[in-house]
């Protein structure tokens, strides 16, 4: 497992530049103060417009339906939330 860099808040807002430069180039970066994590700087990653997103979902749908499977709204925020944690 790669070790993500820590930065303190001073020296982050003085090398502000530095660290998106080092996420566009798929680092992720620990901002602390005092010594305590308080957010991180991660690569964006890909992003969906709408219509590609309501597309992706369409398709889960169809798969899922094809297979008989049924989800609950409560399942399915369920499901993406423990993706979260």
């Amino acid at each position: 497992m790669m070790t993500m860099r820590k930065v303190g808040a001073s020296e982050a807002k003085s090398h502000f530049s530095e660290l998106l430069a080092a996420a566009e180039a798929g680092e992720s970066v620990l901002i602390t103060r005092r010594g305590k994590p308080v957010a991180r700087i991660v690569p964006a990653g890909p992003t969906f417009d709408r219509k590609s997103g309501l597309r992706r979902i369409g398709d889960l749908h169809a798969r899922l339906a094809a297979r008989n499977i049924k989800l609950t709204v409560e399942e399915i925020l369920t499901a993406r939330d423990e993706g979260r944690e």
